[in-house]
């Protein structure tokens, strides 16, 4: 699916981009890890407390080369990109260690960049010289990666999908407001407005009652509906599905027409640029779930988690790299799916917890029709 998600010029650009990123590591090496989460995972206390203990030389039992004393030192250095806000390390381990409060979810990008010196594994590479890599750790929101399926798809198609979810045991009564005020209007009326606007706020209001705990649901695009930031009130996010649509082509000037353009402006100017700036540059990729809060919430929760998992994995440029290949366009190797709390659990569940992320990982992996890159899943504490 990652192939629709970009044009040719796009592809020239991603090119450019990597080649000129390889270029630089071919003195400095650098790995860029993304990490995002879905539902308040707890994706920020993650990225901390692995980075404390990388610093600090703390216990991170699964971590062989820091288990077997591989690791010198590990320490923080200035970020490549100045454009990109830091992810504010200090601040969330003080917050944590001193005033006991649990981290804002995530709301815009941010980077941080870890610089690891170590003993090779191999003893031939020992004789030379001890290794440096620097880790970009690259953190973004879990409903922003949702949106990238949307490049893929029509405004048809994003329609019917979305009032197929809506309809959902799981969903039903949450979207009932927006369903009833989406029957009332006429598709071929005027463009309006105070009707677009009516629309567009009843159905964020009902993505919104989807992310509440008791729900736990994962799958919510548009991700910018949840946290438009300064995006607030501008035609990109003043748009929503519209039921009963057909391939024909809307009467211009028509309410469909205007709720087309503008789900592709959205499209076009939110979630493009995220997508090449950002998920294509990334080498490795860590998603953090929730899954003991969907067990909680039922069964509709867990096929969820699953259907944003699939999503997810259908979004990555996947595929073991060549050397000629990976100078000109990154592929993702590896992706690591984490459920977090497994300290909720007595230590024997863990395994548990596991084997049922793994479960759900694999059906994910079936259905995105997902090779090239190796998927692996781990039950970690909060």
């Amino acid at each position: 699916m990652a192939s629709s998600l970009t044009t040719f010029t796009d592809e020239a650009k991603i090119a450019l981009d990597t080649l000129s990123g390889r270029a630089t590591g071919l003195f400095s090496p650098s790995l860029r890890l993304g990490v995002t989460g879905l539902s308040r995972a707890g994706k920020t206390v993650f990225i901390s407390a692995f980075v404390h203990n990388l610093i600090h030389g703390g216990r991170l039992p699964l971590f062989s080369a820091q288990k077997s004393g591989r690791i010198a030192r590990a320490f923080l250095e200035e970020q490549p990109d100045d454009a990109v806000p830091r992810f504010q390390y200090e601040d969330h381990v003080a917050a944590l260690v001193n005033d006991r409060l649990w981290p804002d979810s995530t709301r815009a990008i941010s980077e941080l960049r870890l610089t690891i010196e170590y003993e090779s594994a191999s003893a031939w590479s020992r004789m030379f010289s001890s290794g440096r890599l620097s880790v970009d750790i690259v953190d973004y929101p879990g409903e922003w990666l949702l949106d990238l399926p949307l490049l893929g798809k029509s405004y048809v198609d994003f329609s019917r999908e979305a009032f197929e979810m809506a309809v959902l045991p799981v969903r039903a009564d949450l979207s009932q407001e927006w369903r009833s005020l989406s029957a009332a209007v006429d598709l071929n009326a005027d463009a309006d407005e105070m009707t677009a606007r009516r629309l567009a706020e009843s159905f964020a209001a009902y993505l919104k009652a989807c992310k509440l705990d008791e729900r736990a649901l994962s799958t919510l695009p548009p991700g910018r509906f949840l946290m438009p930031g300064d995006l607030e009130g501008s035609p990109a996010l003043t748009f929503a599905p519209l039921p009963g649509l057909s391939e024909r082509r809307a009467r211009s000037g028509s309410l469909q027409a205007m709720m087309e353009r503008r789900y592709e402006a959205y499209k076009t100017y939110v979630v493009k640029p995220f997508f090449r700036e950002h998920i294509t540059r990334l080498d490795r990729q860590i998603v953090v779930i929730d899954a003991l809060q969907a067990l909680n919430a039922g069964p509709g929760a867990m096929a969820d988690l699953e259907r944003a998992v699939t999503e997810i994995l259908a979004c990555f440029r996947p595929g073991r790299s060549n050397f000629l290949t990976d100078f000109f366009s990154r592929r993702i190797d590896r992706i690591l799916v984490a459920a977090t709390k497994a300290d909720h659990l007595h230590h024997e569940s863990h395994d548990r917890l596991q084997a049922i992320v793994r479960r759900l990982a694999d059906r994910a992996v079936t259905r995105a029709n997902f090779t090239g890159a190796d998927v692996d899943v781990v039950a970690l504490a909060a």
